[in-house]
């Protein structure tokens, strides 16, 4: 963090007045043509018109859709200057006609057109650069692929070229991105509906490539959203990880199994959609033998084939590895270390030390993952594989009576939509009423049956002619208070319903605990559902929702809601128009916007909940196409057969471990368990209660919960060992030990026994996560 007093150089202060000068850039970003972009461009010119702002627009394509040219209609246009290339019409901007005319904003579409010969500049990206730095600034659209690297991966891919492109760090230059996500299944049916036109390349009619070009947008603008929470972050003085990615960090010495770390620690990392690390050290005052120079080579040069990025570090003295270890992961933001598990017996950890564990006894807010040595076992398995096809129902096969039941009724269920946000107010009501309308208007029966305006007029007036379900009376402690009322809405059986705040919990005494499973009521019964959910209250970011805030949310819904959709959308809004909308009033009452912005809505809040949201969509892209198709998978299939054993006891953390073994258990696709072990005597009511609540955690999110009996608490470990062998565990998850250094010196804990005896498997050390611990507690 810069010293708050200290004196600007000269070459700053001249920036900071170019800046003062300079236009603002906004780029309005999609996976493909159709996705919407320039729709929102010109709503949110619209929107800045409202508010006093002259904007204009310029070589801006409608394609004729009627949505669009709407939007269009009180907007002033500067005429563009046309021509004609290959038989197709194109559109120039008339640079010198927009300075004469000198507005606050331009709106533009295709940042990547590349201008006739003869003109002022040749590409349309610096017509836009010689504008903003004549301190007009400009809102512009674009398609992920139209960046250069993009481009290459994109055509690699799907086949699907951009006729023009941009070069890779374009987005960079914008003082804000955002995305306009599109499921592919709406792309689909806007081209059977023939609304994007003729000229649509016809791999985009293809679900899988659709998929494929929305992740990839997806994670694009996630990587921009990180780099500036890191910036915010180290502006504020903020060490170590924020809780919105993964960064895996692997300890790989030049040694025959230090290749087999780096593909472990890149398997990981691919797998959680997280960046990689390796580091190796060396003692300062010794050479390498040849040997250690080719593994060096090695290592090297496999960190450089799977993306990673690599630094030697010197050492003093060996038993100074863990302590350069941990201070270069919390400088790195790293979430999790992969090390080797020690070949030492107990006494000679004790005599020698352990490298594990005195990173353990270092580590806070950094999992420690201790890889397995499998080729002793089993032979090395460590490179992905592909993975079996699934086997395919015979085409003869006679259905069974309950296969039948199930058939007949996956047919006659509803459709499922959820539209998701980082925030309340990035307009997720507004969206679901406006495409309420527009089936309303193609003659399909929308009703809505929970509606929430929070008294936002633009919400309000997007009601339109929606006929509303009139809410349940519900008496509870002396008061009437309101439902939706799902049995009415069955009863009126429309085709679609309009349901908002799915992670809602209904009244005591409801029917049902949770709005969500009122939504499955109505799906069972064939009525389709659109909805409403932010991220923050999916079960399984629930940890990671209160580290990136502060702020425990009460009112969730398993990650499988969200699997049951057939479609997901993100809405995705900037954190600067986010807070603009708060101050004006349009999220909450005016007595409760300075308290918001000073706490949920802080702008570091808000870009790290916007990193959370894209890439947990980005993940959910990922799985289907993996359903669809495992070649289209940008991550690659998961080559090893895994099973999850997770261990817990009674305390405040079991519930984050279990949240932590779902999410490695869904993305290895992988079962998983979780166990309890009582050591000895009769569990107290306030223990049955709290197992309890952790056997429904583990089931609401698909696991397996088991409780077992020792005679004493000294069996508990060996029962775990005995209990994780028996189900053929592949990786441990459990918690780090709290126990002084003195208690491990004369007893062994559960952690450190495991260390010693379950060398076989992998093993996870989730750290308790506490934010006032930063590097000075080294």
């Amino acid at each position: 963090m810069v010293p708050p007093y200290q004196r600007k150089s000269p070459e700053e202060i001249l920036y900071s007045i170019y800046k003062l000068h300079r236009g603002r850039l906004k780029i309005v970003i999609g996976s493909v043509s159709g996705a919407g972009k320039t729709y929102h461009m010109l709503k949110e010119g619209r929107s800045l018109k409202q508010q006093g702002i002259d904007v204009v627009v310029s070589a801006v394509s409608t394609m004729q859709r009627s949505d669009t040219v709407q939007q269009l209609l009180d907007l002033e246009r500067v005429p563009s200057i046309h021509w004609w290339k290959d038989g197709k019409e194109q559109k120039d901007l008339p640079v010198d006609a927009l300075l004469e005319r000198n507005p606050e904003v331009v709106l533009v579409d295709s940042l990547a057109h590349r201008n006739r010969e003869g003109a002022r500049f040749p590409t349309r990206l610096e017509d836009i650069r010689f504008l903003l730095d004549q301190g007009i600034s400009v809102i512009t659209t674009i398609n992920a692929y139209e960046l250069a690297g993009v481009g290459e991966i994109v055509l690699k891919m799907t086949g699907i070229r951009a006729e023009e492109t941009v070069p890779q760090d374009t987005l960079e230059l914008a003082d804000e991105v955002q995305l306009i996500d599109v499921s592919p299944e709406t792309i689909l049916s806007r081209i059977d509906e023939g609304v994007l036109g003729e000229g649509t390349h016809p791999a985009m009619a293809r679900r899988g490539n659709l998929g494929v070009l929305r992740e990839i947008s997806l994670r694009l603008v996630a990587e921009g959203v990180n780099d500036t929470l890191e910036k915010h972050r180290e502006q504020q003085g903020l060490i170590g990880p924020s809780g919105a990615i993964e960064r895996i960090l692997v300890s790989a010495q030049y040694h025959w199994n230090g290749s087999l770390h780096v593909r472990r620690g890149q398997q990981i990392a691919k797998r959680l959609n997280g960046d990689l690390l390796v580091v190796s050290f060396v003692l300062s005052k010794r050479k390498l033998t040849k040997e250690q120079q080719a593994f060096k080579r090695e290592v090297r040069k496999l960190t450089e084939k799977v993306d990673g990025r690599f630094e030697e570090l010197p050492l003093l003295h060996s038993r100074k590895l863990p302590t350069v270890l941990v201070r270069y992961a919390i400088r790195n933001n790293v979430t999790r270390i992969v090390l080797g598990h020690s070949k030492k017996s107990r006494w000679q950890e004790h005599r020698q030390g352990s490298i594990v564990n005195r990173v353990l006894r270092r580590t806070r807010n950094i999992d420690i993952f201790v890889m397995a040595d499998r080729a002793e076992q089993e032979g090395e398995r460590i490179l992905p594989v592909k993975a079996r096809p699934e086997r395919q129902e015979e085409p003869f096969h006679r259905l069974s009576s309950k296969e039948m039941e199930r058939r007949i009724r996956t047919m006659g269920r509803g459709t499922f939509k959820v539209y998701i946000g980082a925030a309340p107010g990035v307009g997720k009501t507004y969206k679901m009423l406006q495409e309420g309308n527009i089936l309303l208007g193609k003659g399909i029966d929308v009703v809505i049956g929970l509606l929430e305006t929070h008294g936002r007029q633009e919400t309000i007036k997007q009601v339109g002619s929606l006929p509303l379900i009139p809410r349940a009376k519900v008496s509870y402690q002396n008061t009437v208070l309101e439902e939706m009322d799902t049995d009415a809405i069955i009863a009126r059986c429309p085709e679609v319903v309009l349901v908002d705040e799915l992670a809602h919990t209904n009244v005591p005494g409801s029917r049902t605990r949770k709005r969500y499973e009122d939504v499955v009521r109505l799906l069972e019964n064939g009525i389709s559902v659109i909805t409403t959910v932010n991220v923050q209250h999916l079960e399984s970011l629930n940890d990671a929702v209160e580290q990136l805030t502060g702020v425990r949310v009460r009112e969730t819904v398993p990650d499988a809601v969200l699997k049951l959709a057939d479609e997901v959308e993100l809405i995705d809004v900037t954190p600067q128009m986010l807070q603009e909308r708060m101050r004006e009033g349009k999220i909450y009452a005016a007595e409760k916007i300075h308290q918001a912005l000073e706490s949920f809505f802080k702008i570091g809040n808000l870009i790290a909940l916007r990193e959370l949201a894209l890439r947990e969509i980005a993940d959910d892209v990922d799985e289907r196409l993996e359903a669809w198709d495992r070649e289209a998978s940008l991550r690659g299939p998961w080559g090893r057969r895994e099973v999850i054993f997770v261990c817990v006891d009674l305390g405040a953390r079991s519930e984050r471990l279990i949240r932590r073994g779902f999410r490695i258990a869904h993305r290895l696709k992988a079962q998983w368990y979780v166990h309890y072990v009582h050591g000895g005597g009769i569990r107290s009511e306030h223990e049955q209660k709290r197992l309890e609540v952790l056997r429904q955690l583990t089931e609401r999110l698909g696991g397996i919960m088991e409780v077992a009996e020792t005679g004493s608490r000294k069996a508990i470990r060996v029962e775990l060992l005995h209990r994780m062998n028996e189900v053929q565990a592949t990786q441990l998850i459990i918690g780090q030990s709290r126990k002084p250094l003195w208690y491990t010196l004369l007893k062994e804990s559960v952690v450190h026994y495991l260390l010693r005896n379950a060398r076989h498997m992998d093993m996870l050390i989730v750290a308790d996560f506490d934010p006032a611990i930063g590097e000075q507690m080294l």
